[in-house]
């Protein structure tokens, strides 16, 4: 009865944890949850003060009984799951399945670390009741909206439907959007380019303004006139301003910013993300004497923040590695939003000086690439601004302002460890522009006009859309990835082409709940529940009473819904192709990975196929016609139809346009520097991609 009993929720970090404590300790794992909401039942009595009913997960009861024996030949039992509102909540299901006095029996940390262990074990609580109710709120919540909606939906439209609390403010929002390019018509607008030179050394200075006015060219003829009054103008240096732009590191990663991120430069989804990330957390086996160990803190905060022992590591870190001017004189500290929670640090390593190269040969590909992010990205927020040397030219003729803009890396400051996406170490792609006086008569080579078409607003990718649901407070850092998980999943939504789209089933259920269920579909009144929740967790509201105030209204409209709502039929798109099988006409259904052709006849007859979404550009290599592809990881990529006799791929959309240096196929490149490019993949020619034009 000596040993000391620590119970964690999963097998990885149970081994990691292990290693720290030696024998006078037994480490289990539960598994994750152990007691749940009943999955065949609603499971909370709404007419006796929303009471939940919870009981014993299928599969776990074995795991209860060898948890149980372990609790028996123990003399303490310490529960050590993650620590935010679900770890809390696992903790009081443990408690009670295995019937612990109410003591101090919860262990919190950060990090899994032997030291981070070692101080947990010696600093014991009482559960957080606070924050176990703040996640049964949540809980029940779901509960309530998920199993009330459904079966409506049901009834109302089609078998299999279901409907969530944050899932449908998120599914709206992409529809939203959605819709916002469908009405959006172009309008096109020009540039005047002016290609100058002063003393042979040739720049580009851009047409900025006529008199007072900012200017703005309608069409070409108005080009053209501009073009006119310019030909006899001479061109002269008006102003020549210099100044240094500091430009300051960013913050250490948080949930969100690192989905965004790790998206942004690894392709990775949030998904993706989460799953490696919390093999960072758990325990990664360095060999050696290390053996197991955590190579990242907690990955679900909200707050920036770092701890100062964390800060002063780093800092000495940089000054050895880069040296004093490296260093700013004050460290960097990050403010939090307004919503964040701050409980837990900002995502960093557990320890600056395990460098991604030292333990890249114990690491995955995947994993090395994520925790190489994340080193760099706290390395980076602690070292000083980088600074720019940035020259602006202003040029009259005639009436006329042209402005030329360059900019030179003075001193690399952060970005000699973290730099933008897609960059090489050392800054931004940088233009030097001639000394130039002011009053300088310019020699003027050449006048470029350049067409444009307004662009209507990008669909969402994974980073933009969890951007927008951390800024405008729908769901919380450990919700992100799960929402998107499961818009995808229930066909509502699908992935084209890194970006989602709704589908018609999507647009149909989220219009029909709108018109019903208003506050649920309302994204203010989403973020307040969730700042509700933050309340019942800081001891503000009591929960039961917050679900109360919800479930009144919700009912009344449940009811009016279920009388007014008439039969909904949704059917599923017919094409002209024949199931080998049957004979039936394949129809287009949704999945989680997008669309499919399915037989009609299912569940007699199951052929399914993958559905060839044709782009309208035929194949560059044969009589073909280019179509978008799923590779076998969901990435959107380009094939021809007649494969597999064609190999033609492309991770591009392909154009229609040649090129005019070697007359191979331009593709579709886009950049936030250069906007959407046309770009030979043979012999790297670019050029504007002018999408009305070539359509």
């Amino acid at each position: 009865m000596s040993k000391i009993l620590v119970i964690v929720e999963s097998p990885t970090k149970a081994r990691t944890i292990k290693r720290f404590l030696g024998r006078g300790f037994t480490v289990k794992s539960s598994m994750g949850h152990v007691r749940d909401l009943p999955r065949s039942q609603l499971g909370v009595d709404a007419e006796n003060n929303f009471e939940p009913k919870y009981i014993t997960i299928r599969g776990k009861g074995e795991i209860l009984k060898g948890l149980r024996s372990e609790v028996r030949k123990s003399s303490k039992v310490l529960l050590a799951p993650d620590p935010d509102r679900e770890g809390e909540a696992i903790a009081w299901h443990l408690k009670h399945a295995l019937k612990l006095d109410d003591e101090e029996c919860r262990i919190e940390f950060n990090e899994i670390t032997k030291k981070a262990i070692l101080n947990a074990i010696e600093d014991p609580r009482t559960i957080d009741y606070q924050r176990v109710d703040a996640q049964q709120a949540r809980r029940v919540l779901d509960r309530l909206v998920g199993y009330k909606l459904s079966p409506l939906l049901w009834k109302k439209v089609k078998k299999g439907l279901s409907a969530g609390r944050v899932q449908s403010v998120t599914v709206k929002l992409i529809i939203e959007r959605e819709r916002e390019i469908e009405a959006f018509k172009p309008e096109e607008y020009w540039s005047l380019t002016a290609l100058l030179k002063s003393d042979d050394r040739p720049f580009e200075a851009k047409l900025e303004r006529k008199g007072k006015e900012k200017i703005h060219i309608a069409n070409e003829k108005e080009v053209q006139a501009i073009i006119g009054d310019l030909q006899a103008a001479p061109f002269m240096v008006k102003s020549v301003r210099k100044r240094a732009r500091r430009r300051r590191a960013l913050a250490p990663f948080v949930t969100s910013t690192l989905q965004q991120e790790a998206y942004k430069r690894l392709n990775f989804t949030a998904k993706k993300t989460m799953l490696i990330a919390q093999q960072l957390y758990e325990g990664i086996d360095l060999g050696g004497k290390e053996g197991a160990t955590g190579l990242i803190t907690y990955i679900r905060t909200d707050s920036p923040r770092i701890s100062q022992d964390a800060q002063r590591g780093c800092r000495e870190y940089v000054r050895k590695k880069y040296g004093e001017d490296y260093i700013p004189e004050k460290p960097n500290f990050y403010g939090s939003s307004k919503k964040a929670q701050g409980a837990h640090e900002a995502i960093r390593p557990t320890s600056v000086t395990k460098e991604p190269a030292m333990v890249k040969k114990n690491l995955s590909g995947d994993q090395f690439k994520l925790y190489e992010l994340i080193w760099k990205r706290f390395v980076a927020s602690q070292m000083s601004p980088a600074v720019m040397d940035v020259t602006t030219i202003d040029i009259s003729a005639d009436k006329y302002l042209f402005r030329a803009s360059g900019s030179i890396l003075r001193f690399q400051g952060f970005l000699k460890v973290y730099g933008d996406s897609g960059e090489k170490r050392g800054g931004k792609s940088q233009s030097r522009l001639p000394e130039i006086s002011e009053n300088e008569e310019l020699k003027l080579t050449e006048l470029i006009p350049s067409q444009h078409f307004t662009q209507p607003p990008p669909r969402y990718t994974e980073a933009s859309l969890v951007k927008a649901l951390e800024e405008q407070g729908i769901g919380r850092p450990s919700t992100y990835a799960p929402i998107i998980d499961t818009v995808l999943s229930r066909g509502y939504v699908v992935r084209e082409e890194r970006t989602f789209k709704p589908t018609e089933l999507g647009i149909i259920v989220i219009d029909l709940l709108s018109d019903y269920f208003n506050d649920i579909l309302d994204v203010e009144f989403t973020a307040n529940m969730e700042e509700k929740l933050d309340k019942i967790e800081a001891g503000e509201l009591e929960w039961k009473k917050i679900i109360g105030e919800f479930y009144g209204p919700f009912k009344n409209e449940l009811e009016k819904a279920e009388n007014e709502i008439g039969q909904i039929e949704v059917k599923d798109e017919e094409t002209d192709e024949i199931c080998e099988k049957c004979g039936r006409n394949l129809v287009i259904k949704f999945g989680r990975y997008g669309k499919f052709l399915a037989c009609p006849g299912y569940p007699e007859c199951k052929n399914t196929k993958p559905f060839l979404e044709t782009i309208g550009v035929g194949c560059p290599q044969c009589d073909g016609n280019v179509v978008l592809r799923k590779s076998k990881k969901g990435r959107s990529f380009y094939g021809c139809s007649n494969y597999p006799d064609c190999d033609y791929v492309s991770w591009n959309r392909p154009t229609k346009i040649q090129c005019p240096e070697c007359e191979a196929r331009l593709v579709e490149k886009r950049s936030k520097q250069k906007g959407d490019r046309a770009v030979c993949p043979k012999c790297g020619h670019e050029q504007e991609l002018n999408k009305k034009v070539e359509q």
